[in-house]
This record gives C-alpha cells, structure tokens and sequence, in this order.
C-alpha cells in the first residue's frame, strides 16, 4: 500500500467533495486516459488507477471507511480484485462505469426510442396579489408547450403511406454493431443510425410540423391557487407541460408563486402583523377600538399602560396553512404611541400638570433610571 497514491489526490479533488465533483472529475480523467484514446506510456496504469479510486469513492460505505481508515483497513478491501479495480466497476452509485462506456462510444442508453416515455416538465413563475395569496383563487395561465402535430397525429409524415418500416433495423430501431472496447472487440446494441431508433422511415414530410411529428403551441391552463400560499412557494400541475412520445404521459407544468406586498399588513408564515397608532392618552388609560384585520374590523381591547412597541395576539387571525387543514395563524398588533409634535395651549396646559403631578412622587422614572448606573 506504501506507493498507493491518496484516491482524492489521484481525482485532483479535496476530501469532503460532492457526489458530483468526484463523478464530472472520474469522467474527465477517465476519458483522457482511456487505453483507446490516450495511447501514451503509462496511460493504462494511469486509466486503472482512476477506476480504482472511483470504485472507492463512489460506494458511500467503501468512502467512508477510506476516509476513516485510508488504506490500513484490511477489512475495506480497497484495490486490486478485491474494489473491483480495473475490470470489476462494480457498482459505485452514480450510474456505473456502463454510463462511463456508453459516454465514450456512443450507446446512448437502452431506452428504446420507440418506447413511450413522458414529455418534459415547465417552468413558469407567476405573479399574484396579497389578497390572492391570502384568500386562494384560481388563475388562468397560457403555457408554450410542444404538442402532437394534429395534422399528422405525430407521425410526423404527409400521409400514412409515407411510413415505411426502417430496412436496416426491420423497425426494431435498434442494431447490433461491432466495436473495439478495453475488453477487446465486442458486439454492441445500439440505436439504429438509419431511422434514430424509431423503426419507421418517413418518405414525405408532414408540411404542418417539417416532419418532427410535434408543434409548439399555446394552451389555457386553470389553476388552483391555495388559500395561505406564500411567495416563493411553488405549485405543480399535472400533466399540464410538454407532450409524452409514443403515447407517453404529458410531463408537468411547476409554477412558482411570487405574492405582492400589502401596504400595511405583513406576514411571516401564516401569521400577520399590522403597527398601529395609538395616542398617548389611549396607551395610558385604554381603549377599546377597532382594528382592521383581513376578514375586517374586529373590537380590541388596549389595556391601561400600554407601552411602545407592545404586541397584542389576535388568535386564529392570520392565514390558512397552505398544506391543507383547517388551522389558522395569528394576527399580531404592534402598538406604536404617537407623541403630539404641535400641542394646543389646553393640551399643553394639561400635559404641564401632569408633569407637576409626577414631580411630587419621590422618584421620577427619570431618576430612578439614572440610580442603575451610581
């Protein structure tokens, strides 16, 4: 194990990388290296030492006892026949060395082109107003999408006549060719290069759609847009994106949500905040008054003695959960006391007896502050 080199070092990353770094750098490295496309000294060696790191690196529980252990584990079984090395590549979990082969030589997978598969999602945002988010409503949305061709049906051809079964593949869409590998020559199944893996030949296109059998265009969309919703939030349609191939399920419509600010209410979550005024007399002696809330005004009690910047909890007034159920925030009412800037003489004259009033205590607040700190 003494010339054994780091398996991070031998991928030119860090400990600590992402399933992702250690996958984009094996495919770089391996592709540079590869015995039939790199034929410099030492390249195979090199090639073999790439896989050997990878086999390690890419297996979660092989990772972690190579970053516990290194190579002084004889339990872990790193190197050699034992990881796989180099003709092993047996199972790390980004795909498989098989994704790695068919990247180099072109197999492209073994879904067959004329299997039905779904069609591609979309992404759309969508603005709305306070209320909207608050209250729930549905929306019309017009989606670009690619659709069947309704003059061909998705044939792609002029007339059902133009079809022709592909005469290389004999409408399997697939073929069986022969190609030099690391293992030597071996025969591989492949998309069929005449027909692209369809099995048909179209003679004479479809002039509606150039004969790619799909069109783009504009369809309505409703959608539900539940009661709660936050901005950010985002809101799946199915079966509302692109057209499925070969008689596949539609793929979705994802819309995210961007929700417009209220002048004065504000919320976090499903709870509402709104500042209100009070007057200096209302937040020393009290009152009773009424507060706007999003299902309308509702009576508030201020208690004698309210102070700046107190909140008051109005239980079950804020929003819905927008997950469902029937539970429902609070709407908290932050009280801001407003102090007169131009007083009347009788405001002035009542507010200086009050001032007398406090300086017949023993201790002002004032006074009694400025003690905290003798």
């Amino acid at each position: 194990m003494a010339n054994k080199r780091d398996y991070y070092e031998v991928l030119g990353l860090q400990k600590g990388a992402s399933d992702d770094e250690i996958k984009k750098a094996y495919r770089s490295l391996a592709k540079k290296y590869h015995p039939d496309l790199n034929k410099e000294p030492g390249a195979e060696e090199k090639f073999k030492e790439i896989n050997e790191a990878y086999e390690t690196l890419s297996d979660p529980q092989k990772r972690s006892r190579y970053d516990q252990y290194g190579f002084d584990d004889p339990t872990a079984g790193f190197g050699g026949a034992q990881a796989g090395g180099f003709g092993g590549f047996g199972g790390g979990g980004f795909g498989g060395f098989e994704d790695i082969i068919n990247s180099f030589f072109g197999g492209g997978g073994r879904r067959s082109s004329n299997a039905p598969h779904q069609g591609a999602d979309v992404e759309k945002q969508m603005n709305i107003t306070f209320e909207e988010a608050v209250f729930g409503c549905t929306k019309r949305i017009r989606v670009s999408v690619e659709d069947d061709c309704i003059q061909c049906g998705g044939t792609g051809a002029a007339s059902k006549s133009d079809i022709k079964t592909c005469p290389k593949c004999n409408g399997r869409g697939r073929v069986i060719m022969r190609q030099q590998t690391i293992f030597g020559y071996t025969n591989v199944e492949a998309a069929c290069p005449d027909c692209g893996g369809k099995g048909k030949i179209i003679g004479k296109k479809c002039p509606e759609c150039n004969g790619k059998g799909r069109v783009r265009i504009n369809k309505e969309v409703d959608v539900n847009i539940p009661a709660g919703i936050l901005s950010g939030m985002s809101i799946r349609v199915p079966g509302a994106g692109e057209a499925g191939f070969n008689g596949g399920p539609n793929g979705d419509l994802y819309l995210k949500i961007f929700a417009a600010d209220h002048p004065q209410f504000k919320r976090d979550g499903q709870d509402i905040y709104l500042e209100i005024p009070l007057s200096f007399s209302q937040a020393a002696l009290g009152d009773n008054i009424e507060v706007p809330t999003i299902d309308g005004n509702v009576s508030v009690k201020i208690p004698a003695g309210t102070q700046p910047g107190t909140k008051l909890r109005l239980r079950g007034r804020g929003t819905k959960n927008p997950k469902g159920g029937s539970s429902r925030g609070d709407q908290y009412i932050i009280c801001n006391v407003v102090i007169p800037t131009n007083l009347s003489k009788e405001e002035s004259d009542l507010i200086s007896q009050l001032a007398q009033c406090e300086k017949k205590e023993k201790k002002s607040p004032w006074e009694k502050f400025k003690s905290l700190f003798k």
